[in-house]
């Protein structure tokens, strides 16, 4: 059973990245030097992680690191173009900047993020490999190797923590930057982006699957900017479903060699969400919820793009259904259709008239989906388009409201946009109307400098004021003693200007007691 999930996974893995259009929306080009300077900025691949600055741009000078920055350890004191040297070593590359490090030794998620903890502000990873395609490249390369097709630029499952972006430059171009910086020749690389915006209403889809952590929080909390966003905005959720035919999960004869991973004799399928085929959730039961969230979709929110009521069943799902016990529970997902406002009878209906989920039938949504992901060049998983621009970087609802108010055309940004989509919290500025910007020293789990200043002083002055109180106190104690003390042992005859041996207590000792 092992080898069959890998040989499995093998094919569904390459059927998806066999097609895989990158779908570029971003631009590289080099300001300094002139030479190097191209009106169509060089070609590139876009890394699946990080966070870019949609709408935005980083120009910086660039360092050339000299290795594969697989070190955790970075010295930034190496590297080109070569600065003033100090007590035997050059000084450390002056932030902000664009770093340059060579392919190969390790992931590109762990090259960005050493480099990210350098400073960089922006990574350039230059390829040591020529496109076979490229016969300049070839011609100049002594290494008789080349590929078809440069790598896509992935997230190896712990880029959630990089929040730079990244770019892989051809060789051909990257040894141009290479020579100019060992040549010590300054190098300015802009990284820009812009998302197609066409008009005064943006179009947003959302790749997943109803098993996937991902992309949870964002389903549970990105529906208040939905409504709030309302008709200028047009949102499309979309199931991802595995090609059963292609990935030969169905045979000649209409058999289902993968069991209980796919519907309709093994024609659409999903990946088993917990790895167990014997207990737990299925991929049959994924592609089942896949088409009745589907069909919510096309009753409840295809009319208007918003779709509050699916947002609504989403949200009862995950909180009620969403464990291997309930997930496909009959009793439950009526419980939802109850609490969501949904008609369970509509919705069965839409699930029976697409084709259904049983025996040897093609099922028109679920073909409608794998056409669209395949179209689209879907690779990985959740994955947000805005304008049919892919966001790279984590899923979240800022990320996603920032992208889609930066694809309205100009002077057509709704105020929701120009209100909110600067906060540290875009929910809860919607939620709220309160905006929490950066900086502002108002940031959920920060305190100002005037605020902690503030209470320093006001603990230090009350420290103050009971160390004050207690010091008296504990004087006026000591005296009291030393007076008891006095009365108690001075000789009665001795006191000839006395009444009492009080009296010389009471004036605290100040007369001598030696003669």
């Amino acid at each position: 059973m092992t080898m069959f999930r890998f040989a499995l996974a093998t094919l569904l893995l390459a059927s998806v990245q066999a097609k895989t259009p990158d779908n570029v929306s971003s631009r590289l080009s080099i300001n300094i030097p002139h030479t190097l300077f191209r009106e169509e900025g060089y070609d590139h691949r876009e890394a699946l992680f990080g966070t870019p600055p949609y709408g935005g741009k980083i120009a910086q000078n660039v360092y050339y690191a000299d290795s594969d920055l697989c070190d955790p350890n970075v010295d930034t004191t190496k590297g080109y173009p070569t600065r003033e040297k100090k007590k035997g070593k050059m000084e450390p590359w002056q932030a902000p900047y664009i770093l340059m490090v060579d392919r190969g030794g390790c992931t590109f998620v762990k090259k960005v993020r050493n480099a990210q903890r350098s400073g960089a502000a922006g990574v350039i990873i230059a390829d040591n490999t020529c496109l076979c395609s490229d016969e300049r490249c070839v011609a100049q390369d002594d290494n008789a190797a080349c590929e078809t097709s440069e790598p896509i630029m992935a997230d190896d499952g712990s880029g959630a923590d990089i929040s730079i972006p990244s770019f892989l430059m051809f060789k051909v171009d990257a040894d141009l930057v290479k020579d100019q910086l060992m040549d010590d020749q300054p190098v300015q690389i802009e990284m820009s982006w812009s998302l197609p915006n066409p008009d005064d209403r943006v179009e947003y889809d959302l790749w997943t699957v109803p098993t996937d952590v991902v992309s949870k929080n964002f389903l549970q909390n990105f529906k208040p900017i939905a409504e709030a966003l309302g008709d200028r905005a047009y949102f499309t959720p979309h199931m991802y479903i595995y090609d059963g035919v292609r990935t030969h999960c169905q045979g000649k004869d209409g058999e289902n060699f993968c069991y209980n991973l796919c519907t309709n004799s093994g024609r659409y399928c999903a990946t088993d969400p917990d790895n167990d085929l014997d207990r737990g959730i299925s991929g049959a039961d994924v592609v089942k919820e896949s088409l009745r969230r589907l069909c919510i979709w096309k009753h409840y929110g295809d009319a208007d793009g918003v779709g509050i009521t699916w947002w609504n069943y989403i949200g009862e799902f995950m909180d009620r259904c969403n464990t291997p016990d309930y997930f496909m529970n009959e009793d439950c997902v009526r419980d939802c259709y109850k609490h969501a406002s949904v008609d369970a009878a509509v919705v069965d209906r839409c699930m029976l008239d697409s084709g259904g989920l049983d025996g040897d039938v093609p099922n028109a949504f679920l073909d409608l989906e794998i056409a669209a992901q395949t179209e689209r060049g879907v690779v990985v998983l959740p994955t947000a388009f805005v304008n049919t621009a892919a966001i790279r970087g984590q899923l979240s609802s800022n990320a996603v409201f920032h992208a889609v108010c930066a694809g309205y055309a100009e002077g057509t940004t709704p105020d929701i946009c120009t209100k909110c989509s600067s906060c540290t919290d875009s929910v809860s500025c919607v939620k709220t109307g309160i905006c929490k910007a950066a900086g502002d020293g108002s940031t959920t789990g920060t305190v100002s400098t005037h605020f902690f200043a503030t209470s320093m002083l006001f603990v230090i002055g009350a420290f103050g004021a009971v160390g004050y109180w207690h010091y008296q106190k504990t004087r006026e104690d000591m005296r009291e003693q030393v007076r008891g003390i006095l009365a108690e042992y001075m000789p009665l005859e001795d006191n000839e200007d006395m009444s009492s041996p009080m009296d010389f207590a009471k004036r605290a000792g100040t007369m001598s007691l030696i003669s």
